[in-house]
């Protein structure tokens, strides 16, 4: 009895045994068919071919940690900063650049820490979100001010004040929801950019005396020389006057920029009015040209603004679309309130011209100071066209647009440079913050 009893147990061990070793062989093969690595090996034993393909995995993987180690080397290298962030935005890893550039002196690779701890940053930690929900590209420049330290007291010593600095960021989508952002430090580029303003205003500030003086000379030569003499103090005399308006156009641009808060005396004005008014002082101008003005928008719309930059503002740009606009064109101001669940926070003002436009490449540069685009491809009227007007001329400072884009950003607005889709003319986006009045 002892015996079959034996038997009896013996098969069932056998049969359990061969029942657990094909279950593993199938998982084997599972797991074999994953690796799928090349080369024909399938009448090898099946834990051969497992430690075959173990090791082939275990090779692929140094491969892999090489090539990262590889570019974490270029990246190290790069001028540039870069971090990268996972999907809940904890800090992976950052070049030296990094570090530097957004002072993070509390992290060692390896540490994964939120990025919003280590660097106190409202514009970056935004990209990054929207690069997460948008999964593209974006860049957005900002000034970049610490408010951290490394010391005990959490505070700087007065002498080792970390500056601010004006960032550049190119963020982009990674696999498994992650981001990375390449950082470039631009502040070098911004007091550059300030010293040869300030530069030129002075030079400006020095140059508006002397020109003046030669300016009242020559009006008092040109009434007491005959000709021919007298012709070339006609000649002079533009020109002088042509370097007047320059420097003190330079200077105005210079005050907008350095102080604009005390350059604004806001007091409500009706923009209808005031549109009207600026087209009435350049009727010389549209009389010329057969030109006219087609206002879409209230007849009355009170705001507050600094009456007589607003009519600096729309006298360039009117004066311009004049200046380019064909013999009885037409020149569109379009006027409407913005809202904000329901309630209206901006004003809009567009004007239109049914010029050639602005060229493409020249958009992004328009309201630059002293940009002229390539002479081949600016907008301009035809000769005979010019016959006719010509006391419109296409010739200025070059810093009509910047003192606009200034008084507008002065005023808490925007402003935006388009092509208008249906004329073809150059598209001017203003605006302007709106606060409703009693008088409205």
């Amino acid at each position: 009895m002892s015996i079959v009893e034996f038997l009896i147990g013996l098969s069932v061990g056998l049969g359990i045994c061969l029942f657990w070793r094909n279950r593993q062989n199938q998982k084997l093969k599972r797991l074999l068919l994953t690796l799928q690595i090349p080369g024909n090996d399938s009448d090898l034993p099946l834990m051969s071919r497992l430690r075959r393909e173990i090791s082939f995995a275990n090779e692929q993987r140094q491969i892999l940690e090489s090539e990262i180690q590889t570019w974490q080397q270029i990246l190290q290298l790069s001028p540039s900063g870069f971090l990268m962030v996972d999907e809940e935005n904890q800090l992976i890893w950052c070049n030296e650049q990094a570090k530097q550039m957004l002072n993070i002196d509390k992290w060692e690779p390896g540490q994964v820490r939120l990025l919003l701890e280590l660097v106190r940053s409202y514009e970056l930690d935004v990209l990054i979100d929207q690069t997460h929900h948008q999964q593209q590209p974006i860049k957005q420049e900002w000034v970049f001010h610490p408010t951290y330290s490394n010391t005990e007291t959490g505070e700087y010593p007065e002498q080792l004040q970390p500056k601010s600095l004006t960032l550049r960021a190119t963020s982009l989508p990674l696999s498994n929801g992650r981001v990375g952002v390449f950082l470039e430090n631009r502040q070098a580029l911004v007091e550059l950019s300030q010293a040869q303003n300030r530069w030129v205003s002075d030079l400006a500030h020095e140059l508006r005396t002397p020109l003046t003086s030669i300016r009242l000379v020559a009006e008092a030569l040109q009434d007491r020389l005959e000709p021919p003499l007298s012709r070339w103090v006609e000649r002079l005399l533009p020109e002088v006057n042509r370097l007047i308006n320059l420097v003190q156009d330079w200077l105005e641009l210079s005050q907008l920029e350095t102080d604009s808060s005390n350059q604004i005396r806001r007091k409500p004005l009706d923009l209808h009015t005031l549109i009207c008014s600026v087209w009435q002082s350049l009727e010389p101008l549209t009389s010329a040209k057969k030109l006219t003005l087609n206002y879409f928008g209230p007849q009355s719309l009170i705001v507050e603004a600094d009456e007589s930059r607003l009519h600096r503002v729309l006298l360039n740009i009117l004066d311009n679309s004049i200046k380019y606009s064909p013999i009885a064109g037409e020149i569109r101001v379009e006027v409407k309130l913005l809202l904000q669940t329901d309630i209206p926070k901006f004003v809009e003002i567009n004007i239109i011209d049914c010029g050639l436009g602005f060229p493409e490449l020249d958009l992004p540069y328009v309201f630059e100071r002293l940009y002229r685009g390539d002479l081949s491809r600016t907008r301009q009227t035809t000769t005979s066209e010019s016959e006719g007007a010509s006391q419109s001329s296409t010739t200025g400072s070059g810093l009509g647009l910047a003192i606009v884009r200034q008084i507008i950003l002065a005023h808490g607005g925007s402003i935006i440079a388009k092509n208008h889709p249906q004329t073809g003319g150059a598209w001017l986006k203003i605006e302007l913050p709106y606060e409703k009045t009693v008088t409205d």
